[in-house]
């Protein structure tokens, strides 16, 4: 096993790595790819890990629970074509998966495929997540407060929103609103701190090609229809249900979001499908468009079209030479 030891160079970009890999004393390479949802990251992802020897690791954070299949839109073992994938499956949709657990299981996968000479190729839609592993980030230690969370989690959206507005302005800036979870972890640090820090980096030894999947609005507009229809047809209702009678609350399928709440609030006779389905695509649609602004802060990004796929290998066939 790699032990990732963590500098403050600020020279360099992440943690170095000491241990007994083959590849010690050589540089280790990382290679993300991201992009809104339905920007078909996760294929190009696969066929860049075929060509160079990689193996993917998921940064998505509702595909690391266990059941939530196609509702996430999870890759399938014949869409992986071989390739191993990492961060998929790791822990069970009844309790929070926190970032700082996510950070910690990835570093130690990235450690795994250096360890047999391949390539990580860290893969997905969660900001959050590429920067807790490309940025190494320190996160606030402030232990769960259950009585304030009891209180914050029987609050409706907008009230939360509210609470974290006038704690701390500049988190609620940054925040996703729409995240009842990520609301109530915010207003917990808040209120025990004063305020949410803002995020320390360590920084990490290791070379980083970010590729982004620069999307056409329009057209990504069609293919979340397309890919929500799809995904209804699949049995993605049934899915949920499923969840619901293995113990799956109505409350915790609303914190998982997008289309765990929408598909809770169908069958629970909420809204009908027609608003299900309605609702739903706007809420993808606006997901979309706050993890598109969330990644054009990141000027280490390099984007392409995904119909550019000639150049993104030659960037990729050059940052691994």
């Amino acid at each position: 096993m790699v032990e990732l030891v963590y500098t403050h160079d600020s020279k360099s970009c992440g943690a170095s790595l000491e241990g007994s890999s083959p590849s010690s004393g050589t540089v280790k390479k990382l290679i993300v790819i991201l992009g809104p949802t339905s920007s078909g990251k996760s294929d190009l992802a696969v066929d860049i890990a075929k060509k160079y020897s990689g193996e993917v690791i998921s940064a998505d954070s509702r595909q690391v629970y266990r059941g939530l299949d196609i509702g996430s839109g999870k890759i399938t073992k014949k869409e992986m074509q071989g390739i191993p994938h990492h961060l998929l499956d790791v822990a069970s949709p009844k309790r929070v998966f926190e970032v700082t657990a996510y950070q910690k299981k990835a570093n130690k996968a990235l450690a795994d495929i250096w360890s047999r000479d391949n390539i990580p190729v860290l893969c997905g839609g969660t900001g959050f997540y590429i920067q807790a592993v490309v940025d190494g980030t320190v996160f606030p230690k402030v232990p769960p407060n259950k009585k304030l969370r009891a209180e914050l989690e029987s609050m409706p959206l907008q009230e939360l929103q509210k609470k974290l507005q006038k704690l701390d302005p500049r988190r609620y800036k940054e925040i996703d609103i729409q995240n009842p979870r990520r609301l109530v972890r915010a207003i917990e640090i808040a209120t025990s701190l004063g305020k949410v820090p803002e995020p320390k980096q360590i920084n990490i030894n290791f070379d980083l090609l970010i590729i982004g999947i620069e999307t056409d609005t329009e057209k990504l507009y069609e293919r979340i229809h397309h890919r929500l229809i799809t995904r209804l047809k699949q049995g993605m209702v049934a899915e949920v249900r499923k969840l619901h009678e293995q113990g799956v609350s109505w409350k915790r399928m609303e914190s998982l979001g997008l289309e765990y709440r929408y598909l809770a609030r169908f069958l629970q006779k909420k809204i009908n499908k027609t608003e299900m389905v309605e609702q739903l695509e706007t809420e993808i649609r606006r997901y979309a468009k706050r993890q598109k602004t969330w990644f054009k802060r990141d000027n280490r990004i390099k984007w392409f079209k995904l119909k550019d796929k000639k150049k993104i290998e030659k960037e990729v066939r050059e940052f691994l030479k």
